[in-house]
């Protein structure tokens, strides 16, 4: 699994402190020209592992960041879909794991084929540790072929 930090991400370091100050982190942002508009995607998450977003804390984002967004590209033909992680999250950079911590995961692990989990303690940009049954271990990004929430 690639690292790539998100402050790399266009537009990210523009939008992320609006949305720190609203209680909730960026976790994924996608700003793509089609077809004379713009097509915006993000994606929130709670400060907290163990509170949910719900269709309000988007709503609430969505207001602040989309006006943020028409002004840093200098258009309001744009069209924006804020989401939370869901569930089922697969993760799709490895900097996700910082924002994720605390939170349950389960990464296929490309040294014992197999699925360990845990709770994330903390990452840096080399790999994750984890907090699982027989203790904590940590799993190299390079040794990760997918991520995931553990869904109960």
């Amino acid at each position: 699994m690639d690292y790539t930090p998100l402050e790399s991400l266009p537009y990210y370091k523009e939008c992320s402190p609006l949305v720190e100050g609203l209680g909730y982190t960026l976790v994924e942002l996608h700003v793509v020209p089609q077809k004379g508009t713009t097509r915006i995607s993000a994606v929130i998450a709670s400060k907290d592992p163990c509170v949910d977003i719900g269709v309000n804390d988007c709503a609430k984002v969505h207001h602040a960041l989309l006006p943020r967004l028409e002004a840093i590209l200098g258009t309001d033909d744009t069209y924006m879909e804020l989401t939370s992680p869901g569930m089922e999250r697969n993760f799709k950079n490895a900097a996700e794991f910082a924002v994720f911590t605390g939170r349950e995961v389960r990464v296929w692990d490309k040294t014992v084929t197999d699925w360990v989990g845990g709770k994330i303690v903390c990452s840096d940009e080399k790999s994750v540790t984890m907090q699982g049954e027989q203790g904590q271990f940590t799993v190299a990004f390079e040794n990760i072929a997918k991520a995931k929430f553990i869904h109960l």
